[in-house]
């Protein structure tokens, strides 16, 4: 049997358009403009990252691997799931509900679908498209809405080491544009990544990181989300095709209208979980490649659940717009080797940068 699907080989962050065989043995995944061998994976170590309650196309991998398998197919994620037990939560069937509640909802979802594949297909391949100034100039305009009522830390030194290490990550993707790096004072333990390559860091992340591995960790996690765009296809998704209508045409003061009438951009840029494992991945397999200490991601998540128990992001289910916590931790999980990303005096420095 052969069909389409989607094959991210875990190392850069390009879908190869693929056909897929099943064996007795294993899965072989061929390139379909050449029909060479991408991959072969063993049955006995595919495993699938969510189940279809949860998602609409949950990925296939292989384990200890980053490469990542999306067959949209059902009825070979059926024959898939019939041959390998392992990958049943491909067709786990949805709640049984009452015939005429199940038509509304068949209808309603049907609507919502046709308008969705226009926001999710435009937004996904012309928001990287934009020019870059484009980004830039919004990012920007982002970054002083949100930060209007917090204090910037400007340390020199921290900034420069977070700056150093940034860009030597987006080099290492292959990423063309300067990362800026801010630190806001205060909280919460978070960051975040806005269009034009500007991460943002809170000072409570830094001062609860254990150490720097998890500092650079979730830098790279961020330089994920920088690499594929994700701030921009959210920005789009968000506020739709109007948004790229009015940066293309020149209207970009009223586009940032938009953004500042929506009352939520901290909302619009949330990723989903896609866009989240994809940013898991791409910072652990640059870590990788920096032969940097890799462990920081999947520390740091640790870190998280020690404090908060009961994962959110488990509990919400389909609501959730993250991967549960202790699946992220699975897939990022690292040995604590490799050289540190930051100098003894660096890392004082990035602890000191609000003083």
């Amino acid at each position: 049997m052969a069909t389409l699907a989607r094959y991210y080989d875990g190392e850069t962050a390009q879908a190869h358009e693929v056909s897929v065989r099943t064996t007795t043995n294993e899965v072989v995944i061929f390139r379909a403009a050449d029909a060479a061998i991408m991959a072969r994976w063993p049955l006995a170590e595919v495993a699938v990252l969510g189940d279809i309650r949860h998602e609409a196309v949950p990925p296939i991998v292989r384990r200890g691997s980053e490469a990542r398998l999306v067959v949209g197919d059902p009825e070979l994620r059926r024959q898939l799931a019939a041959l390998v037990p392992q990958l049943a939560p491909l067709v786990e069937p949805p709640p049984a509900v009452a015939r005429r509640i199940g038509t509304l909802a068949a209808v309603f979802v049907a609507l919502v679908g046709v308008f969705w594949l226009v926001i999710d297909y435009g937004t996904e391949y012309a928001a990287p498209l934009l020019p870059y100034s484009l980004q830039a100039k919004l990012g920007e305009s982002v970054f002083d809405e949100l930060s209007n009522d917090k204090d910037e830390c400007h340390g020199k030194a921290g900034l420069k080491a977070l700056n150093g290490f940034a860009n030597r990550l987006a080099k290492a993707a292959d990423y063309p544009h300067e990362i800026t790096v801010h630190v806001m004072e205060g909280g919460p333990v978070n960051a975040f990544t806005l269009p034009g390559g500007i991460l943002v860091f809170f000072s409570d992340l830094i001062d609860q990181a254990k150490n720097s591995s998890q500092v650079a960790g979730v830098m790279a996690h961020e330089i994920g989300h920088v690499v594929h765009y994700h701030p921009m296809k959210g920005l789009a998704r968000q506020y739709g095709i109007d948004l790229l209508v009015k940066l293309v045409s020149g209207g970009y003061s009223d586009a940032l209208s938009t953004l500042a009438s929506g009352g939520n951009l901290l909302l619009a840029l949330r990723n989903g979980r896609a866009f989240e494992r994809d940013a898991d991945a791409t910072g652990v397999a640059l870590l990788d490649k920096l032969e940097v200490r890799a462990d920081g991601i999947s520390s740091f998540f640790e870190q998280m659940l020690e404090k908060e128990p009961k994962d959110m992001a488990a509990a919400a289910g389909i609501w959730s717009s993250h991967p549960p916590t202790a699946e992220r931790i699975a897939a990022t999980k690292r040995p604590a080797a490799g050289r540190p990303a930051f100098t003894d005096a660096e890392w004082k420095a990035i602890r000191d940068v609000c003083k």
